[in-house]
């Protein structure tokens, strides 16, 4: 039997990065194949050629053993391919079902079509188990229920190759349980999976094999059950990582930020944080676990200036900071890395010299007034990107051209450089590979050692346990316990994450 997809020398440039380098990829038909691979190491490139996205320079693409050009989506559609991306393409306001048929209503027949594609949406559900109401409106729905959507689009669609870009990012443990599920499901039904992540656990967890791409080159094939993860690191980033962090004592100092009943409201009136009170002192680091909207998004904005605060004291280093704005906080020496880049902390149609002043643009070194100094920012962005590892260090190509985990260094960079007293740091190595993962896991110890009060808020509890010198758990909006690392493990953390145990 062929194999569901090969990719022959597969080449791709975009100006002077060059993306592919000469690429081959063979995928087992009714397997579960991992592509792994730094930020920036070309994996999704590949993927987005394969899907029609981008056209390669040069090489060649076969399907079921032929040979197949895909010009574009509509091509690897009708080649029986589909791709769920990171972030999904659904529309918030229309129902489940009518998102399903979007695009393939079925002409003037509209009814008739209906009841089709609701009948293979009973069908789907019991086949692999992607139980969604079909009328409920798409954005009422939890991120996993939303990916299953995802999912359901593309089998109503006939795909036999399902690509999956980074489907765990935005997903509570729980929720990743039951995708993997459901990606069991569809490989004992015979389809073909290609599961882009960095997260090696998930790797050796589901896949049958793994390819490992570096700096755009492929750079190694293996059966999952017969590698590890430190061959598979190593093979990602071309070193050894260091087993562990070696974290300083230190004796915390003063409390930088204080937060005394906080109450806070989202914009429909919902309380999203109810009466929270804590202190971080100098020269440590305070870890918030909980499943992801639990009110954690709502305190770090709040604390940012980002949200109005309904009830409650903020204080920055002993100063009133209630209702102060983002400018102010950041004059108090406040900084904040958000948990959405790309709503929040960047503008993709942005040069990366832009993004990397946000929020810092009346700086003097960078200019007066309107009048900026574009030279002085080129070569302080590059001094930025440098220093943080950003690839490639490119100041004035497009913040949307680089990878998430290149973007969420340059946000780093940015808040980092300025030395704050207090860092609040929301999801810091979301869709991040495992070199970027320890960099930026140093850098915010480094923050600490240095004197600085870090709030870090987290779903990934190794995270958590790994950084904190003491960890609060929010649930249901409150802060329901405090334990030190020493005494926490996975279990009572999801305990109290789930409101069953303070």
């Amino acid at each position: 039997m062929p194999p569901a997809v090969e990719m022959r020398a597969v080449d791709k440039r975009f100006g002077s990065v060059h993306a592919n380098q000469a690429v081959d990829l063979t995928v087992a038909r009714g397997h579960i194949h991992g592509l792994i691979g730094e930020n920036g190491a070309g994996k999704s490139t590949l993927m987005s050629i394969l899907y029609g996205f981008y056209t390669a320079d040069s090489g060649e693409i076969l399907i079921g053993g032929r040979p197949t050009p895909i010009p574009d989506s509509h091509a690897a559609i009708a080649a029986g391919i589909a791709m769920v991306h990171q972030h999904f393409m659904l529309i918030d306001t229309m129902s489940v079902l009518e998102n399903v048929m979007l695009g393939v209503e079925g002409g003037s027949l509209l009814s008739r079509h209906t009841e089709t594609a609701r009948a293979d949406l009973r069908r789907l559900a019991r086949d692999y188990g992607l139980e969604v109401d079909p009328d409920a409106l798409v954005g009422s729905l939890p991120v996993g229920a939303q990916q299953r959507v995802e999912i359901l689009k593309a089998l109503h669609r006939g795909a036999e190759i399902l690509i999956l870009d980074e489907p765990t990012g935005v997903l509570t443990p729980q929720e990743a349980a039951d995708l993997f599920r459901v990606l069991g499901a569809l490989r004992a039904q015979g389809k073909t999976v290609l599961l882009v992540t960095h997260k090696l656990r998930e790797i050796m967890a589901i896949t049958d094999r793994v390819s490992v791409m570096r700096a755009g080159r492929m750079v190694g094939h293996r059966d999952t059950a017969a590698t590890s993860p430190a061959e598979l690191g190593e093979l990602m980033i071309g070193r050894k990582l260091a087993a562990s962090l070696d974290k300083v004592a230190i004796v915390p100092g003063a409390t930088l930020l204080e937060v005394d009943g906080l109450s806070v409201r989202d914009a429909a009136g919902v309380e999203r944080v109810r009466r929270v009170s804590f202190s971080v002192h100098g020269g440590e680091v305070v870890g918030i676990a909980g499943v992801s909207g639990n009110g954690q998004a709502e305190l770090m904005e709040a604390l940012a200036g980002m949200r109005p605060v309904s009830a409650g004291v903020i204080r920055v280093g002993g100063q009133p900071a209630t209702g102060a704005s983002p400018a102010a906080m950041r004059r108090m020496g406040l900084a904040h890395v958000p948990e959405d880049r790309l709503r929040t902390g960047l503008v993709p149609s942005f040069s990366a010299r832009e993004s990397a002043m946000l929020g810092y643009q009346d700086t003097p070194a960078y200019g007066h007034g309107a009048m900026l100094d574009w030279p002085a920012i080129d070569r302080h962005t590059r001094g930025l990107m440098q220093g943080f590892d950003v690839r490639p260090a490119l100041p004035r190509l497009r913040t949307a051209n680089f990878s998430g985990g290149n973007q969420q260094k340059l946000i780093l960079a940015r808040e980092v450089e300025r030395r704050p007293r207090v860092l609040l740091v929301g999801q810091p190595t979301r869709g991040v590979d495992i070199g970027g993962i320890d960099f930026i896991h140093r850098r915010i110890l480094a923050m600490r050692e240095t004197g600085s009060a870090v709030l870090l808020v987290s779903v990934e509890l190794d995270e958590i346990l790994r950084l904190s010198d003491r960890i609060l758990v929010m649930s249901g909006g409150e802060i329901v316990g405090e334990v030190r690392p020493d005494e926490a493990d996975e279990r009572r953390l999801g305990l109290m994450m789930a409101g069953i145990a303070a």
